[in-house]
């Protein structure tokens, strides 16, 4: 909640009387507070790291594509100084080459207008970072819990829903909706059995992907030599040994037992019942690519795998989840109580209590000393205060909020806590 400090009267206006200067003491922050801070900090790895990555790959495209066209018009110049061209030919080179130049420039406008903008999204996360502040801490979390929704609408392909609850909130420079739209077109189309926009992305990135020593792409080029086989035409035989030669020939000499398999396929074909090699032509192959890029989509941005929203949320269900979650009888205010909770908490380790705690299920109040439980002639237990007052208010009477078994507060049993 913010408070809005409020000014008495005219803060200009100068007092007749002798008065002291009364100076407001600063907001002092505890020291568990700012240590939350600092470490709820640590978490956002993930909100820099992304546009930093993308406004590094934004650069790099650009100066390639200044370097190809720079050395093609120096080219262009040398051949013009040391050749003996007619006056007409000469201007009709040169002009195409100032067309060329023309075109340069208008690529290295548009380029420095998107690493402008990128720019501008690493510094809006960086001021967003550096305003969480005891004083704006619940205004910050609920931008933090949108961002985090977001994030899980983008990862489950909801991007209308996700613009607008980013427009809505004044929070697009917070989230990552392009990236995230470059990620489906490319899953998209490998679920389409389609491999040219995928090998499209391999090129742009084949230097960070070779530094971190994936074989996506290798596994790319299987997939596409698989199609080939499935034909089973003398023509498409041929065509998957000349694919083989052009494109997987360089692999061999890191992946050569997974070369030697797939090539294999020539002798075995589609229509094979051996296991080893009637597995490569399931259709369930394409799904294993579909995964595979997200994992190295992911990876190259310094995202989780997991959404962030199933990410916190098991942070939190690891503090609750006991064995009693798990059972018929659990109670409604449990999370476990629900499915989805509880396929969320499935791999997580039981929460180590090492004392027990009752909570009255009428009041949700902590049952102790100072509120202890008593038990109903039908064995269910409540809280002291919370009987008390029921019977208050029924002239002695109780009834069981679960059996509705009705008896008087005189029959009550207190019960210990040992």
């Amino acid at each position: 909640m913010e408070i809005d400090s409020a000014t008495n009267g005219n803060s200009d206006a100068v007092m007749t009387e002798s008065a002291a200067t009364i100076t407001p003491s600063p907001v002092v922050v505890p020291a568990s507070r700012s240590n939350q801070f600092t470490e709820s900090l640590k978490l956002e790895h993930q909100l820099l790291r992304v546009p930093f990555e993308h406004y590094k790959k934004t650069i790099r495209t650009n100066h390639r594509s200044f370097e190809k066209e720079v050395s093609t018009v120096v080219n262009g110049v040398g051949e013009l100084a040391d050749s003996d061209w007619s006056k007409d030919v000469t201007v009709s080179r040169l002009t195409s080459l100032v067309t060329r130049l023309q075109g340069l420039k208008r690529k290295l406008e548009e380029g420095s207008n998107v690493e402008n903008l990128q720019a501008q999204r690493c510094r809006a996360r960086i001021d967003h970072l550096d305003s969480v502040d005891v004083e704006n801490i619940t205004e910050w979390n609920n931008t933090k819990l949108k961002r985090i929704l977001v994030d899980y609408m983008l990862r489950m392909s909801y991007f209308e829903t996700a613009t607008k609850l980013s427009e809505s909130s004044n929070i697009l420079d917070l989230v990552d909706i392009d990236i995230f739209r470059e990620a489906k077109k490319v899953i998209d189309a490998l679920k389409n059995r389609e491999v040219a926009s995928t090998l499209a992305w391999c090129a742009d990135n084949k230097t960070r992907l070779k530094k971190s020593k994936s074989k996506f792409e290798f596994q790319l080029r299987l997939q596409e030599f698989i199609e080939l086989v499935r034909v089973d035409t003398t023509d498409s035989y041929q065509k998957a040994i000349q694919y083989a030669r052009k494109h997987l020939a360089s692999w061999g000499a890191t992946h050569m037992n997974e070369l030697q398999h797939v090539l294999a396929t020539l002798a075995f074909k589609s229509t094979t019942e051996c296991l080893k090699y009637k597995v490569l032509f399931e259709p369930q192959q394409w799904d294993v690519l579909v995964a595979q890029f997200k994992q190295e989509f992911c990876k190259l941005y310094g995202m989780t795998m997991e959404p962030l929203l199933n990410i916190y949320l098991q942070a939190g269900l690891s503090a609750l989840k006991t064995p009693y979650g798990f059972e018929e009888g659990c109670t409604k205010e449990d999370p476990l109580s629900q499915e989805n909770f509880r396929k969320l908490a499935l791999p997580l380790p039981f929460s180590k209590q090492h004392h027990s705690k009752l909570v009255c299920y009428i009041s949700k109040e902590l049952m102790d000393t100072e509120n202890p439980p008593q038990v109903l002639p039908n064995g269910y237990v409540y809280s002291t205060k919370a009987l008390k007052e029921m019977a208050e208010k029924n002239g002695g009477i109780i009834t069981c909020p679960r059996t509705g078994l009705v008896c008087n507060y005189t029959e009550l049993v207190k019960a210990y806590i040992s």
